[in-house]
């Protein structure tokens, strides 16, 4: 059986683990958030392509077959 805490302990506890944390900075973030717009980018434009050949060759398969 867990032990059980009072909620005053509780409280205690969960502010002592919360001043452990290391916030990252504003330029962290903002770097950060760059990068996943930029990497989001980038695999949309590489999926626009992949698809765009896989359409192209179907057609052509397609046209030659039908």
């Amino acid at each position: 059986m867990a032990a059980k805490t009072n909620p005053f302990q509780f409280i205690q506890q969960t502010r002592a683990e919360i001043s452990k944390v290391v916030w990252p900075t504003r330029r962290e973030v903002l770097l950060t958030t760059v990068m996943v717009f930029i990497m989001a980018s980038l695999t949309a434009v590489f999926f626009f392509f992949v698809d765009f050949l896989i359409r192209q060759g179907l057609e052509l398969l397609l046209t030659m077959v039908g």
